[in-house]
């Protein structure tokens, strides 16, 4: 059931590789409550994705852009507002990429090289948009910009080696910038962390399905999926949230506020 939440807003989606995306879902759930928009992603993971599709599906337009790169990311806002007709009122910055996870290299023997891509791509990159919408001012008052992250960023998850240490920098980035741009301009700024979710990033990480399975099982709610997530940010863009800002906002089923559960105590034994 659609609700008009984003009737008349205006928004930047990066991140939607294919249907098992968060970002996908955030576009088609973005679609369904109104709101125009225009996709964006590096062009090689375009390349590699099926964002053409989706631009169909959602009557939306592609602006390719690497997220480091700051020429690229005036260019789309710009380009944004021209397509658009006017500022941007939400963003969803949905880019991750750990190469030392993709190369299967442990996190006490992180190539450094590979550390910094990952922490440019999947941290500073934010850091890169908000600062070069805040320069253009190409976002409206209460604005929403929204990063998905994980809660690894708090907590040791062995498997999530150098991602956790990005995402960390990340979320601060979120409530640094906040500050900031909601001074200057009301604009709100937060992360998501969502349960772990069948994504194609997601399954690639080595342990993955024990993982969910576990975490599925400690839930009380179990673990959220993509669909969810996308509902969740619907209502951090919509003016229902307005005064939301600098928040790591955990969607995870109660996972992050179990310590333990009787299911996962039942695995190990017991009467």
């Amino acid at each position: 059931m659609a609700y008009n939440l984003l009737k008349g807003k205006r928004g930047i989606i990066t991140g939607a590789l294919d249907s098992n995306s968060i970002a996908w879902k955030v576009a088609e759930k973005a679609h369904e409550e109104g709101a125009a928009f225009v996709l964006t992603n590096a062009p090689v993971a375009m390349r590699m994705g099926e964002i053409k599709a989706l631009a169909e599906k959602t009557k939306s337009e592609v602006v390719p852009a690497d997220a480091t790169n700051v020429d690229d990311l005036t260019n789309l806002y710009i380009k944004s507002q021209e397509i658009l007709g006017g500022k941007i009122d939400f963003v969803l910055h949905s880019i991750g990429m750990s190469v030392n996870i993709r190369k299967g290299i442990p996190y006490t023997e992180s190539n450094y090289d590979y550390f910094m891509k990952g922490i440019d791509v999947s941290a500073i990159s934010l850091h890169k948009m908000l600062s070069v919408a805040r320069k253009l001012d190409a976002i409206n008052e209460y604005g929403s910009v929204v990063a998905l992250t994980y809660m690894a960023a708090q907590r040791t998850y062995p498997f999530y080696t150098d991602m956790a240490d990005i995402k960390a920098m990340l979320e601060s980035i979120a409530r640094s910038f906040g500050y900031h741009y909601g001074k200057e301009k009301k604009v709100r700024i937060n992360t998501v962390s969502q349960s772990p979710t069948k994504t194609t990033a997601g399954t690639g990480i080595k342990g993955f399905d024990d993982f969910y399975n576990f975490a599925d099982a400690v839930a009380p709610l179990g673990n959220a999926d993509a669909e969810s997530c996308a509902d969740y940010c619907i209502t951090l863009f919509s003016d229902l949230t307005r005064m939301v800002t600098m928040q790591n906002l955990f969607h995870d089923g109660g996972y992050s506020s179990t310590g333990v559960s009787s299911e996962a105590m039942a695995k190990f034994g017991g009467e």
